[in-house]
């Protein structure tokens, strides 16, 4: 896993997403979209590092906090300003899409 994302998990979740600007991806390994959008958020948080923080989640290790957000599909992007839930989408998108919802988000 990149440097510019944070693998997460029950114990460094709500840590991570307390202060500041952060996108957390929801995924689990059987996800096959999951894979698709894993190299696009990858290459979006190396490009935005600076703006926001950069997480993942997997919901199999994880069901607690995934149950707790109402994630219900995979993957899940969901945004957090200083620990609140501001914003989700439940799809594959592209890099460009990914970077105008963080600019028009935070």
């Amino acid at each position: 896993m990149p440097n510019s994302v944070k693998e997460l998990n029950e114990k460094n979740f709500d840590e991570f997403i307390a202060k500041g600007n952060s996108l957390v991806d929801f995924w689990a390994e059987w996800c096959a979209p999951c894979k698709v959008l894993m190299p696009v958020f990858n290459e979006v948080a190396k490009d935005m590092k600076a703006k926001v923080k950069f997480g993942k989640l997997n919901i199999e290790n994880a069901q607690e906090i995934a149950d707790r957000l109402m994630v219900v599909s995979v993957p899940t992007v969901v945004f957090f300003k200083d620990g609140e839930m501001i914003d989700r989408f439940s799809s594959v998108l592209d890099k460009k899409e990914i970077i105008k919802m963080i600019k028009e988000t935070f």
